[in-house]
């Protein structure tokens, strides 16, 4: 992380070696999994406008990279773009749900408020604020195209100002460019390793939150795979949206005004700041597991890993994707995957082989694996039924025995207990007789109160004789539960579900052969689109429901191509099919009102409310949203009469685009990139592999170019311009191959085997000499961690600071060299203080380039000397020591001393 010293933030060399100890080759950025946290951070005020947005963005991706390290040559970056078909259903979905929800949690916000204000609750003043729409973060609006500018900028600013980045390739591939951001990376791994000069012990690392990149890491077959994401803490506190208040949420706000507790009591319900975490999900130790559970012995035919490692990602799309809904008796929290390996690995010696071969789906053998989970269709529905009824008695009973066992009473102000260990220091008490008189009647009256349940009181606080009191419903122990007219435990459940869902009765074959015909194009389509690429840019599952496991009956002759020659979406069009009209100020004016006109030809499309089917949930979110398909003919022919009112801007943004690789002054493809330019060669060449880390594809020259020598205008007002520009980019397309051509999902010739992390099931069998297993932490399982001894934790008791409410071992005794101390002993000759020694444990030398650009000042004109950066060592506890500015070389990198060559191993 990041140190600060007098607000200047010191960044970080990273062209040192990894503190990871392990060198990562390429690193990918998928844009949506950064976007999104910094719209809304949870432990941060969100960006009050569009350019502190940019700038969160900016220092989000700076972490990542922190993170990976060095030597990273390709690290492309994939912000939302025009999705297939299939796709764009889920997200028109989630756009109408977010446009709804937030129109409902600001009416019932605003609700509440003033039922509070008319019974005389404290509430602050509303804070007048425009709510963010996220679904501005979609191909075709202003937002993105900003986006794409912004980031264009930020990859010239760090190519020419950070070390780290000074032999990187940078491929960027826009939202202008059609495909999803995970799938545009794994189609790029896909043909370099087609490539014959192709490293197969290529380290990947991928950044993104979606758990759809396990199974796309895993379908390369790539040996080094490492997926870098966001620590997820569920349950973090969050204070109340009406009184900014914690321990409750906006529903149990009754607008009490806060309540006094010490000293500094206006930072009482403060969320501590801190920076989110990272962790690392490791494939290759997935690939260890997944070998265990899936080794099968005594097989018909021979036993291959890397096959039925693609058969079990192709039985995780049974439990539910971004473009099928689950089957109905396979829940993922039910253990559903583990019970499709168990039947496979029971089913699969009667298949004869596996069921899938490099994307390609045997029809055959999977009836014979649904046909299987089929036969227990009826157990799973009543085992469900079985377990939740468990599960509400068993809550039912804990709500009872926490009533039960609710304390009386409990003292409040300052008397209110406190939690162990709070190194707070306790207050004096104020006035005891008044708060023990005040405690005594609060009691009483809570006691007179509680007496008698149904008993009504008087005025003055005596039971009433006019009768009892009706207990309210949201006293009752029972939760009223969403109405369920399937069933499914029941008998009868498959003509219930039929007739309720697709309003057919269950003895309607044609129909049933249609839906399950249908899924079944979904599951190939999925599976070509993880292994090959996009089969088809129209295809999609016209239902919203799943059929069951049982009606995948004479699924072996069914057709699963698709059309060649298909075409995405244009951004605007994409708009269009996704946006619901609440969101309708992202488009044209003309377009706009396609949404809201009640003589419109598409109006239907867009409906002001909709129904939310639970389908057997609980949560309105976890629901199936029955909005109405997208007919792609009568939106095209609807848009055909409002195209020429396009602006020209608005006809640039609305084309589609493709890739742009960047690179900087010292990198070797840089002259070659610059002489294409120079002789404003117009033909589309090929990269030369041994100038750019192996990478091929094609080059072309970009229209609007990062050249050096030229001002690279900053799309930010708070940053300023790049007037001293070195790198440059062009336009990069991936190598092409055939329509028809297979990319074969298996291990490459010469790819090495990840040293084993797991404990070997032999362990403790074989000659080990008693020694227990010991775990690897880390990458590196020879890495030895550091160890303090007993002199070391004194030293710490010693210099900690005596404030915090935990002082040392000896709180008593003088600490050794302290300052301004007269008993403080003198230090010998060539002895250090015991903090700088402290601060030594672990090395770090300062970092020796210009500050970039979006960390600097504002004030700053251009053209000025970068900020001086500052030593890490500290010197003694509350002093820094400013480092000796080197000399630069070429484009502004630091020329390292020579004592300094050893990489930061020197102490």
């Amino acid at each position: 992380q990041a140190k600060e010293c007098n607000g200047v933030k010191v960044p970080i060399d990273t062209s040192k070696p990894n503190p990871n100890e392990v060198e990562f080759d390429n690193l990918y950025l998928d844009m949506n999994g950064i976007i999104h946290p910094c719209t809304h951070p949870e432990d941060k005020p969100a960006p009050k406008n569009e350019d502190e947005m940019m700038v969160a963005i900016f220092e989000y991706i700076d972490r990542i990279f922190n993170i990976n390290g060095r030597d990273c040559p390709d690290a492309p970056g994939d912000p939302r773009f025009p999705a297939p078909r299939a796709k764009m259903n889920q997200q028109r979905s989630r756009r109408f749900r977010a446009s709804k929800e937030g129109m409902e949690a600001a009416e019932e916000k605003q609700k509440i408020r003033q039922e509070i204000l008319a019974k005389g609750g404290f509430l602050p003043p509303e804070e007048v604020k425009e709510r963010f729409d996220s679904n501005c973060i979609t191909p075709g609006t202003e937002f993105m195209d900003n986006l794409a500018k912004c980031l264009r900028y930020y990859i010239a600013d760090r190519l020419n100002s950070d070390p780290g980045w000074k032999n990187l390739t940078v491929i960027l591939s826009d939202a202008s460019a059609p495909g999803e951001g995970e799938h545009k990376i794994m189609d790029y791994i896909r043909r370099q390793r087609a490539q014959p000069n192709h490293d197969p012990n290529t380290h990947h690392c991928l950044c993104g939150a979606d758990a759809d990149l396990i199974m796309l890491g895993l379908a390369t077959h790539e040996p080094n795979f490492t997926i870098i994401r966001e620590e997820f803490k569920p349950n973090k506190p969050k204070p109340c949206a009406l009184c900014n208040q914690m321990g409750h949420e906006v529903k149990d706000c009754q607008g009490l005004p806060r309540e006094k507790q010490g000293k500094h009591d206006q930072f009482a319900d403060t969320l501590p700041i801190s920076e989110q975490e990272f962790i690392f999900i490791r494939l290759c130790v997935l690939r260890e597991y997944l070998e265990r559970e899936l080794t099968m012995a005594s097989l018909p035919f021979a036993f291959d890993f890397e096959r039925s490692v693609d058969d079990w990602v192709f039985m995780c799309f049974f439990v539910g994707n971004d473009f099928l809904p689950h089957l109905p008796s396979l829940e993922i929290r039910e253990g559903a995957i583990d019970r499709l390996v168990n039947i496979y690995k029971n089913v699969v010696h009667k298949t004869g082989g596996y069921l899938t071969e490099s994307g390609f789906v045997n029809l055959q053998r999977v009836q014979m694996i649904m046909l299987a989970v089929g036969e227990v269709e009826d157990s799973i529905f009543k085992k469900r039924k079985d377990d939740d009824d468990n599960f509400k008695r068993r809550q039912k009973e804990k709500r009872k025995r926490l009533k039960r066992d609710q304390p009386s009473f409990i003292p409040g102000g300052q008397f209110s207990p406190q939690a162990l260990g709070n190194r707070s220091s306790p207050q004096a008490i104020c006035n005891p007789r008044q708060a023990a008189f005040e405690m005594r009647m609060h009691d009483r009256q809570n006691s007179t109160t509680s007496a008698s349940p149904n008993t009504s009181l008087t005025p003055d606080g005596s039971p009433s004789l006019g009768g009892g009191i009706k207990r309210k419903s949201e006293d009752s122990d029972s939760e009223p539960e969403p109405e369920d007219n399937i069933r499914l435990w029941e008998t009868g459940w498959k003509q219930r579900y039929y007739k309720n869902k697709f309003d057919v009765d269950a003895s309607d074959e044609k129909f049933r052969r249609k839906v399950v015909q249908s899924y079944v194009e979904g599951l190939c389509w999925v599976l070509r689109y993880y292994y090959q690429g996009c089969a088809s840019w129209n295809w999609y599952y016209p239902f919203h429901y799943a059929p069951f496991a049982s009606d995948f009956e004479g699924i072996a002759d069914m057709p699963s191509d698709f059309e060649k020659g298909s075409k995405p979406f244009k951004p605007l069009e994409q708009l269009m099919g996704v946006f619901p009209a609440a969101s309708g100020n992202f488009l044209p004016p003309t377009w706009r009102k396609l949404m809201t006109d009640p003589e419109s030809s598409i109006i239907d499309f867009y409906p002001e409310d909709f129904a939310i089917d639970l389908n057997g949930k609980k949560y309105a979110w976890q629901g199936v949203a029955l909005l109405p398909f997208v007919d792609e003919r009568r939106l095209r022919a609807a848009l055909e009469e409002v195209y020429p009112d396009l602006t020209p801007e608005e006809s640039r943004r609305n084309s589609l685009g493709g890739d742009v690789l960047f690179v900087g002054k010292h990198h070797p493809l840089c002259d070659f990139i610059v002489e294409q330019y120079k002789a404003k060669n117009t033909e589309v060449v090929d990269i030369p592999p041994e100038l750019c880390h192996g990478i091929q594809g094609k080059l072309s020259l970009n229209d609007n170019a990062v050249l050096p020598d030229q001002v690279v205008e900053s799309p930010v007002p708070m940053l300023r311009d790049l007037t001293q520009n070195s790198a440059v980019s062009i336009s990069f397309k991936d190598p092409q191959f055939a329509e028809d051509f297979v990319f074969k999902a298996t291990v490459l010739p010469g790819a090495k085997k990840p040293a084993p992390v797991l404990k070997p099931g032999d362990w403790e069998k074989t000659n080990n000499d008693g020694r227990p297993w010991r775990p690897q932490l880390g990458f590196n399982r020879d890495r030895k961690p550091v160890h303090l001894d007993q002199s070391a934790f004194r030293t710490l008791g010693h210099t900690m600071p005596r404030d915090r409410g935990m002082p040392g071992m000896y709180p008593n005794a003088v600490p050794l060299g302290a300052y301004g101390s007269p008993y403080a002993r003198p230090l010998m000759g060539g002895q250090q203080q015991i903090p700088k020694l402290l601060s030594n444990l672990r090395p770090q030398e300062s970092w020796r380039g210009p500050t970039p650009l979006f960390q600097q000042t504002p004030q700053r004109t251009a053209g000025a000397a970068p900020l001086l950066a500052w030593n890490r060592m500290l010197q003694s506890p509350n002093q820094f020591q400013p480092a000796q500015y080197q000399g630069l070389g070429p484009m502004g990198y630091p020329q390292r001393p020579e004592d300094r060559m050893d990489r930061g191993r020197q102490v």
